[in-house]
């Protein structure tokens, strides 16, 4: 291969098939170089998924708002070529067209592809494929310190191939990424089991996951909503060829609601993948869309995550419902948006726990296990366990004497307790060693000194838990 793929020029080989790709890349080397040396390195995007601070804006952002084309799909190969910025909605849009989907679809539209993977994803499908950065087969990654490299599982970057999930942009940017893809059939029949034992329902969970059936019948998609104590259901997902029916939850009816109502449904592909997205889970709820004249007015084209996003953006800016809720002498609330990881037999004890102490509700489950056992030294989980993932997204009304940031510590030492992990796109409360001791230091100090020896990029740390 050419110096150019091996970190020492604009890019690999893979990139130069790709005239456009390559461009974008001399240009943004060109911007970092125009960067005085020492200062630090963001990139400037308009947009995010994280529901944590961003830090302030530096004025030397980098512009990688031009990476967004999905290069190449090979339907023979089962791969696709994708830069860095190209979202999901808009991947799933390219390889449906030839009958395939990547492994892990996170659940949100505008998710990028290279921030799934430097910031971790997981949906339905991660119980048999684990999560979004499993089925990457090669990385074009922009350095701190400047380079462009390349990294596979098997070359001389392979320690920043396997370091680069859950570093959140701290050691580099994605620019290129070839990833696997898997076949689909057009329809997926959708089966909610109700439980009211948690003991039961994880052990049913965990059946379902190893064997790959439910009463004989293949499954390729897990995962749960928790309603409340004695509200558990199980969702299946199996592909089908042909449905008596398809239903709509784009518009006017509401996903998450069918649960309950229904024991059976069908849906297209596209829907299934993105039955999360209308209603931004349940979210949607707390800005007011969900009831019928209101869907009727905005149409379906409103009716997205990120335009929910907005909403939240322009009141995290604004604090306006913070002050009426002052003025109203309301209690003070604790924001607690969290996923986190637990092996499935400690699952009904972590529920149990957060039922007691934290109480929000729904809840969304969903299994995990990684595909081989590849080690992934920021994120590490044993390729022998199932994990259970739990998403909650809400607030919790501090009581006289507690502190913002109470519910969510408890939630972090309880998750450590049960040896499990917790993402970190949401606010994290960490002290510094017991961070590193989690999220390996040792192995990030060595890719650190490697690939950013100027510290142009900001430590992870310092970006997850300070904020900065």
């Amino acid at each position: 291969m050419a110096d150019a793929a091996r970190g020492h020029g604009a890019g690999s080989a893979a990139g130069l098939e790709h005239p456009g790709h390559h461009a974008r890349v001399q240009h943004l080397r060109a911007q970092l170089r125009a960067v005085p040396r020492g200062s630090p390195i963001r990139l400037a995007k308009r947009t995010s998924n994280l529901f944590r601070g961003r830090g302030k804006v530096t004025p030397h952002g980098l512009d990688v708002s031009g990476f967004t084309e999905v290069l190449h799909v090979d339907p023979d190969g089962l791969t696709a070529d994708v830069e860095g910025m190209v979202t999901y909605e808009q991947l799933v849009r390219a390889t449906l067209e030839h009958g395939l989907m990547p492994l892990v679809v996170p659940q949100l539209k505008t998710i990028t592809l290279g921030g799934a993977v430097t910031g971790l994803g997981i949906e339905s499908s991660s119980f048999r494929h684990g999560m979004p950065h499993e089925s990457v087969l090669e990385l074009e990654i922009l350095t701190g310190e400047g380079k462009v490299v390349v990294a596979t599982p098997d070359n001389e970057h392979r320690d920043l191939f396997t370091g680069f999930p859950n570093s959140y942009g701290t050691l580099g940017y994605a620019l290129r990424l070839r990833i696997a893809l898997t076949p689909v059939k057009p329809y997926i029949r959708i089966r909610h089991i109700r439980h009211d034992d948690p003991d039961a329902y994880f052990a049913e969970l965990d059946e379902v996951c190893r064997d790959g059936r439910y009463r004989g019948e293949p499954v390729d998609f897990v995962d749960g909503t928790v309603f409340g104590p004695g509200q558990q259901y199980l969702t299946l997902g199996t592909f089908t060829d042909t449905a008596p029916y398809t239903s709509d939850y784009t518009w006017l009816g509401i996903y998450y609601r069918s649960i309950r109502r229904r024991r059976e449904d069908y849906l297209t592909v596209r829907d299934y993948l993105w039955r999360w997205d209308t209603d931004w889970f349940w979210c949607s709820g707390a800005l007011g869309v969900q009831h019928r004249p209101v869907r009727l007015l905005l149409g379906r084209r409103l009716l997205r995550s990120d335009v929910y996003w907005k909403v939240v953006n322009f009141e995290r800016k604004h604090r306006v419902m913070a002050r009426i809720d002052a003025v109203r002498g309301a209690a003070p609330r604790e924001t607690v948006v969290q996923d986190i990881e637990v092996p499935v037999d400690k699952a009904a004890e972590f529920l149990d726990f957060f039922e007691r102490e934290i109480g929000i509700s729904p809840v969304w489950v969903c299994p995990i296990q990684q595909r081989d056992r590849t080690r992934w030294p920021l994120y590490e989980l044993d390729p022998d366990t199932l994990y259970v993932n739990f998403g909650f997204w809400s607030s919790v009304e501090l009581d006289e004497g507690e502190h913002d940031g109470t519910h969510n510590r408890l939630i972090e030492q309880t998750v450590t307790r049960l040896g499990g992990r917790k993402s970190l796109y949401s606010a994290s409360f960490y002290d510094r060693d017991e961070f590193w001791r989690l999220y390996d230091g040792t192995t990030y100090r060595a890719l650190k000194q490697r690939y950013d020896p100027e510290q142009r990029l900001l430590d992870l740390y310092d970006k997850c838990v300070l904020g900065r």
